[in-house]
C-alpha cells in the first residue's frame, strides 16, 4: 500500500520600488520537510484564532505538548488581524522576545522545542479585543 505524504510549500515575495536606489524584487520558495529528512510535514492543528481582551501573557504553544522524541522541524505561522496601526502582539520564544507583530503583520518561523522549555507566548499591547491568527505545522 502506498502512503502519500503531505507536500507543503512556503513562498515569500519581497518587493519595493522606493526602499533603495534600485527596485527590490525577491521571491524564494521552500518545500517544508521533517527534521533531517525529505519527508513532508505530516500534521497541523489547523488554522486557529486567539482573541484576547487583556495585556496578560498567553502561552500559544506549550513546548511540553510537542516535545516527545527527537528534535522536530515544526513551523509556526502568526498574523495580527487588527486594523489599528498601534496594536501589536509581542512574540516570545523560550522567554526571549523575538519581536512585535503590529496590525496586519505576520511571521513564519521554525520552532525547535525538543527540550520542552521553548514555549511560544504572546502578549497583547491592548486590553480591548485583539485577535491573532495562528497555525503550527509539524513533522
Amino acid at each position: 500500500k502506498k502512503i502519500n505524504m503531505a507536500t507543503t510549500t512556503a513562498t515569500i515575495t519581497l518587493s519595493s520600488t522606493d526602499l533603495l536606489s534600485d527596485e527590490i524584487a525577491l521571491t524564494t520558495t521552500a518545500t517544508l520537510t521533517g527534521a533531517g529528512n525529505s519527508t513532508g510535514l505530516t500534521g497541523t492543528g489547523g488554522l486557529g484564532r486567539k482573541t484576547t481582551s487583556s495585556t496578560s501573557q498567553y502561552i500559544l504553544f506549550d513546548a511540553d505538548d510537542y516535545s516527545s522524541g527527537p528534535a522536530k522541524a515544526h513551523k509556526v505561522y502568526l498574523k495580527n488581524t487588527s486594523t489599528t496601526a498601534a496594536e501589536y502582539f509581542t512574540i516570545t520564544h523560550n522567554a526571549e522576545e523575538i519581536g512585535r507583530l503590529y496590525a496586519g503583520d505576520w511571521a513564519f518561523f521554525p520552532w525547535s522545542n525538543h527540550d520542552g522549555a521553548a514555549d511560544i507566548k504572546i502578549t497583547p499591547s491592548v486590553s480591548t479585543s485583539i485577535t491573532l491568527e495562528y497555525m503550527l505545522l509539524t513533522d
